[in-house]
């Protein structure tokens, strides 16, 4: 009777883990991110949770040994603000607002220059909300996504 009593806990325990789990995934959600700091565009992930709260995680095209990660906070509302520290030495802070509840765009000032980004939109999307370098033009799409000279 005893084994069963332990076996019974060992069981619901880890069924209360597994549930612990799938919670965490359906309350959150990760959507990509492009970003230009400086001269420089970034690529990578945001999640955010249902409480507001989140985490990017980006790195650089042009030397992706450069990896920047940040915390951010947001509300429907307000928008949102957060900041970022990369393994360059580079720092930013910026601030956000929604276009819908899985995508936006935001600003604001790096150790690098100006900072713009966007949150779940592709590349031809995020172009109108960028502040992209003078005379660079946003290509591609995923993985393949550069900043080329404008033709001209």
């Amino acid at each position: 009777m005893h084994k069963l009593l332990i076996a019974s806990i060992a069981a619901a325990s880890g069924l209360a883990a597994l549930s612990g789990m799938a919670h965490a995934e359906i309350f959150s959600a990760t959507r990509p991110v492009i970003a230009i700091l400086g001269s420089q565009i970034h690529v990578g992930m945001a999640e955010g949770r249902l409480n507001g709260a989140g985490s990017v995680a980006i790195h650089s095209l042009d030397n992706p040994n450069v990896k920047c990660v940040g915390e951010f906070t947001s509300s429907s509302k307000q928008g949102g603000s957060g900041d970022l520290r990369c393994t360059d030495g580079a720092t930013a802070t910026f601030k956000f607002e929604r276009l819908t509840v899985f995508s936006g765009h935001g600003a604001g000032d790096s150790s690098r220059g100006s900072m713009s980004f966007t949150y779940g939109l592709n590349a031809d999307e995020a172009a109108r909300y960028l502040k992209l370098p003078p005379g660079k033009t946003l290509k591609g799409d995923g993985d393949e996504i550069r900043l080329a000279d404008l033709d001209r």
